[in-house]
């Protein structure tokens, strides 16, 4: 989908915007602090679904309307109202929500950031870790509060917290309940960091910038290549790396390692350790 008067993906509950090959997507229930919904799971699997092929995109931020990023599930929603229904009939409306939640998002073909601008509880750290990167705002406020309402993280929120927070952090913050700001998140690596919310959409822009200049196809090769080798052992992953490396080179229109190789060792015009090769040469 390529033309510019290609219509936007999105609908009632999730928003998007084009800037400079950015699609900003938006959670967009503010009234219930763009709490997951299964309108709001299935309307964002249509979005990232079209975004993936979407010339207009290179970049995917995701994020949240007025005051939150989100507050989680939806409690009457995804659990009340289905509490009734049998196995086989519920198990469609969480597929949906894992799909987009954590099974698209982890092996997405383009770059992701999350982009916390307020709130963000429970099941929203799930997208929140998903994402390849994070920019919170220093103000927004973090919270596992599920201890305080006699259920645990379940869904894959543990998981995801587990992935990417140190043992003594995340029990800690699942036990008590406590809620935190942008600031800890960053000291913790919830997410990559923190800065004034005011500055928060401008600092989000820049990373997507920088993701932008860089070859897409080996882009996602080394994204897809990291989360793979964590759990593989050195052997395989010495075996696995060399493989993805062939397999870029292979598919990059861009002959990526050539250019790049050209440049620095024979043209002399750009250091690696400095920045990325001229793409347009």
């Amino acid at each position: 989908m390529s033309r510019e008067d290609a219509p936007l993906p999105g609908g009632k509950t999730v928003l998007v915007e084009f800037e400079n090959r950015v699609a900003w997507v938006t959670m967009n229930r503010p009234e219930k602090r763009n709490a997951i919904s299964p309108t709001l799971s299935a309307e964002m699997f249509q979005v990232i679904d079209a975004l993936e092929t979407d010339d207009r995109c290179g970049v995917v931020v995701l994020t949240g309307a007025g005051e939150a990023f989100s507050a989680g599930m939806d409690l009457k929603e995804y659990f009340r109202e289905t509490d009734g229904l049998t196995p086989t009939q519920r198990a469609p409306i969480f597929r949906t929500n894992a799909a987009w939640q954590w099974r698209r998002l982890r092996s997405y073909a383009k770059p992701t950031i999350a982009m916390v601008n307020g709130w963000c509880f429970g099941g929203a750290f799930t997208p929140l870790v998903a994402c390849d990167l994070a920019i919170a705002a220093e103000e927004a406020r973090f919270g596992l509060s599920e201890v305080n309402w006699g259920i645990i993280p379940a869904g894959v929120v543990t998981k995801a917290v587990a992935d990417v927070m140190s043992a003594r952090d995340a029990l800690y913050y699942i036990m008590t309940g406590e809620t935190f700001d942008g600031k800890r998140a960053a000291e913790m690596k919830l997410v990559n960091e923190a800065v004034p919310l005011a500055k928060l959409r401008e600092r989000t822009a820049q990373l997507a910038a920088t993701l932008l200049g860089k070859n897409p196809t080996v882009l996602r090769a080394a994204k897809l290549a990291y989360r793979h080798v964590r759990d593989m052992s050195w052997d395989q992953a010495e075996d696995y790396l060399m493989a993805k490396s062939d397999q870029s080179r292979l598919h990059d229109p861009e002959s990526g390692r050539e250019k790049g190789m050209k440049q620095f060792l024979d043209d002399k015009t750009y250091k690696p350790g400095l920045g990325a090769y001229r793409r347009e040469s």
